[in-house]
């Protein structure tokens, strides 16, 4: 504090040396000796401590020992800049008139920006040392935006009175950048929909809405029609993906006589949330199953939903018919007892 500042140039006339902030903590880490502060603690807890002083000094060498193991040098956990997102994961999109439609991230990295070269120029006039501390809070309160502005008990906010989207909220959550992105991701070859029972079925047999049958089969689709007259006529070959050509109907039914599909239901907790169906077209939006396979899968029909896979290599194809076909997997693999029972 100020008081204390004068405090000591009463008892060091000749000068000494004050930092405030993060400045004051990354000289405070500079000047740590990891080697020494181990040997140091490790003496004090050889000596009769009490139990509370005992757990912290155990906690503080725990934390020593990571950093000499890690190699990394203390004086780095204080950021001195800032990394920022390359330009295509903060688009920037051109108005008509002249205005930006822009991500929250820019506006928080601008204030960072704007902030930082005003303090810069308060420095090169000789600014009084109290403006130049505010101006520095101003910029970490900048800096912690930008890291996580929800936690701020007055967050930044837009235009619409809505707080701006900072980094950390970017990552965390069903739609952060890890478990969209990351952990999972949308694959060629695969859908989803409700399941429906369908008693005239055979076991093996499942039925597939028409429209998902299109979408999983159109490489398969265009590859048959690029060798009949219509390869040269790309607005026919749409209407057939469209479903819009009675003959792309004959030309799906061939294909899935040689194409199984793998349903999954999770949660898949062993190796029969899996199997292999030959598909059948049906109308609506939703899959049918037989109702003799609801066990292995556990599911029943009031609102499950079930992926589906389909498998391209011929390897793949000829291990779905013979290993994973809903007939072939009757019995229990845990116990041997039948699961395929009405």
């Amino acid at each position: 504090t100020y008081l204390e500042k004068r405090a000591y140039e009463r008892v060091y006339p000749d000068g000494f040396v004050a930092m405030t902030g993060a400045a004051g903590i990354k000289g405070l880490l500079k000047g740590l000796d990891l080697d020494e502060l181990h040997r140091s603690l490790n003496d004090e807890l050889q000596s009769n401590v009490a139990a509370g002083n005992r757990r912290r000094l155990i906690r503080r060498l725990e934390v020593v020992d990571q950093l000499r193991g890690s190699g990394n040098n203390p004086q780095d956990m204080v950021l001195d800049a800032v990394p920022v997102l390359p330009p295509s994961l903060r688009p920037m999109i051109q108005l008509e008139g002249g205005r930006f439609a822009t991500t929250d991230v820019n506006d928080l990295y601008r204030r960072i920006i704007n902030r930082n070269n005003r303090l810069k120029k308060l420095i090169d006039m000789g600014a009084p040392e109290v403006i130049l501390r505010n101006e520095r809070r101003m910029l970490q309160e900048a800096v912690d935006a930008l890291i996580h502005n929800e936690k701020k008990e007055t967050p930044i906010r837009g235009r619409d009175n809505r707080p701006l989207k900072s980094l950390s909220e970017r990552l965390h959550g069903k739609h952060g950048r890890l478990r969209r992105n990351l952990l999972g991701r949308r694959v060629d070859y695969s859908g989803r929909a409700v399941i429906v029972v369908d008693p005239k079925l055979k076991l093996g047999q499942c039925g597939l809405p028409k429209k998902m049958a299109l979408e999983l089969f159109k490489p398969f689709i265009l590859h048959n029609l690029e060798s009949t007259t219509f390869s040269d006529f790309d607005e026919i070959k749409n209407k057939a993906l469209r479903g819009k050509m009675p003959e792309v109907w004959d030309i799906l039914e061939k294909l899935m006589k040689t194409h199984p599909v793998l349903l999954n239901r999770a949660p898949t907790l062993h190796r029969l949330s899996i199997q292999a169906f030959e598909p059948l077209l049906v109308d609506g939006q939703a899959i049918h199953i037989h109702p003799l396979v609801c066990q292995p899968y556990n599911a029943d029909f009031d609102g499950d939903q079930m992926a589906v896979h389909l498998p391209l290599s011929p390897e793949a194809i000829a291990e779905a018919r013979e290993l994973m076909a809903a007939p072939r997997n009757i019995l229990s693999p845990a116990n041997g007892e039948p699961l395929s029972l009405p």
